[in-house]
């Protein structure tokens, strides 16, 4: 199989007509995806009047090899004649409630659009590769997931009103990557922590990947990548279907509230009322990561019951209450909705 070389990857998905005269945050870990992308968006960009900001988050969990990586990144932005800027924080030294990969990510996306909106950036252009993508598929095959799930990350998501998120990686892989980034001459930081198998991740890349690939099909990854793309093509069409639904059956009443008229839903298919709900949750910015596929089957047996009166609390400290063939969900306003 034939891998686009990062350049090549970039002109493909990501004309430069979009993002040449515009401001791009490109977000710089150290490592050799990241670099590579920010040395192809720099060698691709040679016109324009746009600009490219690098900016990476310390997590400092690593002590002094995660400021090592700042410095690095500092470093290359510098010999690039490139904005810098960078933030730091302290992830392991506060509590987490799902864990510190999602504490992690979670300080990450929250630090890209502050720097976003600082800058005016109208995208973030993030490193995420073609193995990335498999890994991502097969982690959730493993954990349970749905149609959306297999579809795998995005290329593309609004982060903001103002600035979207940007992935065009996904068909470069991480040997190509690597080559590249030889050629070039260009060194980029190791995450010894990447090769802890204690973590679900490692596992899955460092363990079950090469075992599938040797043992079960050499061309697993392929046809995991098949699978992502055609669970994506019927998301969209559901998406479709969920957006016409919601513009004409709710009515979103306030930043933390929305009415939904469940009296002519009941007849909808209850895969779509799932799906209608976590749309909801998605345009309303409440939290998902503790939704579970029984939460989401809750709601959607709830709007069928048209005439029941119910009411219900679901993660996030949103409140659902039915009565009258309606559907009343509202979340307590002291809890902070997601960027």
């Amino acid at each position: 199989m034939t891998f686009a070389t990062p350049e090549s990857s970039v002109l493909a998905t990501w004309p430069l007509r979009e993002w040449q005269d515009v401001t791009t945050l490109v977000a710089v870990s150290g490592g050799a995806d990241s670099v590579a992308l920010l040395r192809a968006l720099t060698r691709l960009k040679s016109a324009g009047e746009g600009r490219l900001v690098v900016a990476h988050l310390n997590h400092a969990l690593r002590g002094e090899s995660s400021d090592a990586d700042e410095q690095f990144v500092r470093d290359l932005a510098h010999k690039l004649s490139l904005e810098f800027t960078s933030e730091r924080v302290d992830i392991g030294g506060h509590p987490q409630t799902d864990g510190l990969e999602a504490a992690a990510r979670d300080a990450r996306y929250a630090f890209f659009a502050r720097a976003a909106e600082r800058f005016g950036a109208r995208y973030i252009a993030l490193a995420h590769t073609r193995d990335d993508q498999v890994e991502t598929i097969l982690h959730r095959i493993v954990r349970g997931t749905g149609i959306a799930g297999l579809a795998g990350i995005p290329r593309t998501r609004r982060l903001s009103e103002s600035a979207t998120l940007v992935r065009p990686l996904l068909s470069s892989s991480r040997t190509e990557i690597c080559s590249y980034l030889n050629r070039l001459g260009q060194t980029w930081r190791e995450d010894a922590t990447n090769a802890d198998i204690r973590h679900t991740r490692n596992r899955i890349r460092n363990v079950l990947l090469p075992l599938l690939l040797d043992q079960f099909n050499p061309r697993a990854d392929e046809a995991m990548l098949r699978l992502g793309a055609l669970a994506g093509e019927m998301q969209s069409i559901v998406d479709t279907r969920i957006d016409e639904l919601i513009e004409k059956r709710v009515r979103f009443e306030s930043p933390a509230s929305v009415a939904v008229d469940a009296a002519h839903l009941a007849s909808v298919p209850r895969y779509l009322r799932r799906e209608l709900w976590i749309g909801i949750w998605r345009k309303m910015r409440w939290p998902r990561q503790a939704m579970t596929h029984a939460h989401w089957d809750e709601l959607a047996g709830m709007t069928a019951d048209t005439h029941a009166n119910a009411q219900r609390i679901f993660p996030g400290q949103v409140t659902v209450r039915a009565g009258a063939g309606k559907l009343a969900a509202s979340r307590c306003s002291g809890e902070p909705n997601l960027p």
